[in-house]
């Protein structure tokens, strides 16, 4: 048997590797920006260095003598170290389907790699000391290759294992300083982005809460100790609970919008809003509040005006869409329930949301702006927005629609320039708004080319105060890099309103939209 016919045993092994890395641990799982898994990242980055070891060995030189005993001892260290990373893997994180079937079928190849390999491998060993340069042509080509992109990975896991001591969340219970104590809430979408942090620091800060979850493996994902339902049903009617928060609905970004995504995203939003509003209804006692989520897609799309809680909405998808979510909730208030439209800008956080998809591409320098960059982005940090559910919670004359975006929209470019400086990586690759509209249609126009330019206007007025008004100092925080500029900001308790003269004056419209709010008028005379 030659060394020939092994390679393509080996070249479906890079593939099945490449496959796991990129799908699995940089596109879903993120694995490089989570804390929880440094110990898996350091074994990752370990084996990938002896990956592009073996790669370049294989590839270009017979080892014979004591030099093949050190390559039968590589491929048993990363028998060893594969062990090591499956043990690792049950006990910090729940693998989905796809990577554990593509982690099976990687452990069946490389054993047959093995049994083809060892034997030669045990022959060489029986000749002297040498290291034989030979080509396998194409074959060795590609290892040179694979060895390249594992070495780079490597030394990256290795790195991104080293930076999760920066990337420690703020502790959980204080981000519910803004409750009082004992408070009973039931959230849906609590699997979510969103909801998991939410349902974390409730836990954490003592309260009771209480998720809606169709599917009981999910919940896994949770911090405990909380209350599961998979149905609203099961919640009895003399069951006590403070404060609702409604966060289900599909995802409105993960794919393009056909006519049945459509129907779905609408129908995901509204059925359980209805379910919300009838559990109100039969309820003994009736929640004091229900924050339901929106977006800002409510306004549709503007160009520079700025926009508080007292303006109107443009027709287009992302308008229709919550304007409905919106008008189902509102029912709750015929019941004595004060409801809370929570208009959520961008999301931001490692584990999800925009920032999520966009930190692999810019960490490899790949990123850029969209289009000419013009449009506004009105972004929120999450644990600023778990803070402000809770402080809207706890706050009787906030009702109706209020704002969750951070004081300080930025434009696309500022933003990339922004996570492109917190990442030190140049981001030198623009995405075409013409080639968007064309993949993606009016996804791609509500959502990436168009924009709002929001403001906390009633948020701020009830004294809600952000811990994280910049991007700058959010990236900061959230990347585990420093900002001795949000560092002030954050020490003083720096408060920014945003307006038409470039985002730190106070806007005639604002300052009507602060004593509106002090004056608990409600939406529906404001809209007038």
């Amino acid at each position: 048997m030659t060394a020939l016919m092994i390679w393509p045993l080996i070249a479906l092994q890079i593939l099945m590797g490449a496959f796991d890395t990129l799908y699995h641990h940089e596109l879903t799982e993120r694995l490089a920006w989570r804390p929880s898994q440094a110990r898996e990242l350091r074994l990752h980055g370990v084996r990938n260095l002896v990956y592009a070891g073996l790669f370049l060995t294989l590839g270009w030189l017979e080892p014979h003598g004591i030099w093949a005993g050190l390559v039968i001892a590589a491929l048993a260290c990363e028998v060893v170290i594969t062990l090591m990373d499956f043990v690792e893997e049950d006990l910090s994180r729940k693998l989905p389907a796809s990577e554990r079937i593509n982690h099976t079928l990687l452990a069946l190849n490389y054993g047959a790699i093995l049994v083809l390999l060892v034997p030669l491998l045990t022959g060489w060993a029986a000749s002297p000391a040498a290291l034989v340069p030979v080509s396998y042509g194409i074959w060795s080509a590609g290892a040179t290759a694979a060895a390249a992109g594992v070495a780079l990975f490597g030394l990256r896991d290795l790195l991104a294992s080293a930076r999760a001591r920066r990337l420690v969340p703020a502790k959980a219970a204080e981000l519910m300083a803004a409750l009082p104590a004992g408070q009973t809430v039931l959230i849906t979408g609590a699997t979510g982005f969103i909801g998991r942090r939410l349902v974390e620091a409730l836990a954490a800060a003592g309260h009771q809460p209480i998720v809606l979850v169709r599917d009981p493996h999910k919940a896994a994902q949770l911090a405990p100790p909380f209350r599961l339902v998979t149905s609203l049903g099961q919640i009895p009617n003399d069951t006590r609970i403070d404060a609702i928060v409604n966060l289900a609905g599909e995802p409105i970004a993960d794919r393009l919008w056909t006519a049945t995504r459509r129907r779905r995203l609408l129908a995901s939003r509204l059925r359980v809003s209805r379910a919300v509003v009838r559990l109100i209804a039969r309820l003994e006692r009736k929640p004091a509040v229900l924050v339901s989520g929106s977006a800002i897609g409510w306004y549709g799309l503007w160009r520079d005006e700025s926009l508080t809680e007292f303006d109107g909405g443009k027709a287009c998808f992302t308008h229709r869409l919550c304007d409905a979510w919106e008008r189902t909730v509102k029912s709750a208030e015929r019941h004595g329930v004060r409801v809370v439209r929570l208009r959520i800008g961008l999301v931001l956080g490692t584990e999800g949301g925009l920032l999520g998809r966009l930190l692999t591409p810019f960490e490899f320098a790949l990123g850029g702006r969209i289009g000419d960059g013009a449009q506004w982005m009105s972004w929120i940090a999450r644990d600023d927005l778990v803070r402000l559910i809770a402080h809207v919670i706890a706050t009787p004359s906030l009702a109706g629609p209020v704002n969750a975006t951070a004081p300080a929209p930025v434009t696309n470019r500022d933003f990339t320039r922004e996570l492109a400086r917190a990442l030190h990586r140049p981001a030198i690759l623009p995405v075409p708004a013409t080639l968007l509209r064309r993949l993606a249609g009016d996804l791609a126009e509500e959502l990436l080319i168009g924009g709002q330019r929001v403001l906390p206007d009633k948020a701020q007025a009830s004294g809600f105060v952000f811990r994280h008004p910049t991007l700058r100092h959010a990236l900061s925080s959230i990347l585990g890099t420093r900002s001795r500029a949000g560092h002030r900001a954050r020490a003083h308790g720096t408060r920014y309103f945003g307006g038409r003269s470039g985002g730190r004056g106070l806007s005639l419209r604002s300052g009507m939209a602060a004593l509106a709010a002090r004056h608990r008028l409600s939406d529906d005379r404001l809209l007038r």
